[in-house]
């Protein structure tokens, strides 16, 4: 890949976080409400502060944070504050910073996507192969099926599901939460067995109906790679089964899969917010739906630049290492 296409890439990169970042500065700010207002009000209505004082407190504090400047010049501002990833403090939350709110929930968001995103691609595309593969036995075959038919149910509904009947009903998991209530988070087995039986019914969630989605493209590839030369050639020369399977056949087919992840990264995360506020699981979801709840603006605007920057880096890499892959798409 030569330092024009690099450049480029980069370029659009930059694009992307530009568009995000102006589009999350504008919208929220449509809304007629003022998290300053509305918090300081909660403590007027305690007692304790005459309207005044109120009024002079909400004044203060919208100069500490910039609202009293002109939308434009806040804007500016608000860039020049994203370059030096600077997002400044919380409205709700203060004097916790933006910073403090997303790194405390992030950890929870990527060990969830991490692992659900692993396995749903791993399972899908063995499935997916064997499915295809017309050597393989008719029983293995027909264990993609069930996870094809779940494919277009969405993982807010299927983790619905999975709480009534499974949680809820037969009480084998955990309803929510991200550990048990009275538990102290610590390094101990104990705490981390707990940790993993909480996150099961959430993975669960994503992973059922994702696989089906993994298993029809690679089973759609594995059926054209099946006629190709190369296979036919590798079946003449006697290679085994297992050999044409994994080098010929199972290789070949998964250079679409990896562009399929790319493309599947914004789905993942945006379905892993959903799941998150439907568990209870501290993470990213539940920071934002707070943040929108308080009409947190800097917290709006750190957490969706922070999954956008993180989905555009993703797709960056992932078009990186594709020539690495694939070196028929080289460009010299």
């Amino acid at each position: 890949m030569n330092t024009k296409i690099i450049v480029q890439r980069l370029a659009f990169f930059a694009l992307v976080v530009w568009a995000a970042s102006t589009i999350v500065f504008f919208v929220p700010r449509l809304s007629p409400r003022n998290a300053i207002r509305e918090r300081f009000g909660e403590l007027a209505r305690t007692g304790g502060f005459s309207p005044g004082d109120i009024e002079k407190l909400i004044a203060s504090m919208q100069q500490q944070f910039g609202l009293d400047k002109p939308i434009w010049e806040q804007y500016w501002q608000y860039l020049g504050n994203i370059l030096r990833m600077d997002f400044g403090y919380s409205l709700s939350r203060y004097p916790m910073t933006v910073t403090e709110v997303i790194m405390q929930s992030v950890p929870w968001t990527i060990g969830l996507l991490l692992v659900t995103t692993v396995l749903s691609f791993v399972i899908g595309t063995l499935l997916g192969a064997v499915a295809a593969w017309p050597k393989a036995p008719a029983w293995l075959r027909s264990i993609a099926t069930p996870f094809i038919l779940l494919t277009g149910v969405p993982p807010i509904i299927m983790g619905i599901l999975l709480l009534f009947f499974v949680g809820f009903r037969m009480k084998l998991l955990p309803l929510g939460g991200a550990y048990s209530v009275g538990l102290v988070p610590n390094w101990s087995w104990a705490f981390f067995a707990d940790l993993m039986v909480h996150q099961i019914l959430p993975a669960l969630s994503l992973i059922l109906g994702s696989v089906g989605t993994w298993v029809l493209s690679m089973r759609g590839m594995g059926i054209t790679i099946q006629g190709e030369d190369y296979v036919n050639f590798a079946e003449h020369k006697g290679l085994s089964p297992g050999r044409i399977f994994r080098d010929y056949y199972v290789r070949n087919a998964l250079l679409p899969q990896v562009t399929g992840l790319a493309l599947a990264i914004g789905t993942v995360v945006t379905s892993a917010v959903v799941v998150e506020q439907l568990f209870g699981l501290p993470g990213i979801g539940t920071a934002l739906n707070l943040a929108i709840r308080a009409n947190d603006f800097p917290v709006i605007y750190g957490i969706v630049l922070f999954i956008t920057i993180a989905i555009a880096l993703l797709m960056l890499l992932l078009e990186f290492i594709y020539p690495v892959l694939d070196p028929r798409i080289r460009t010299n």
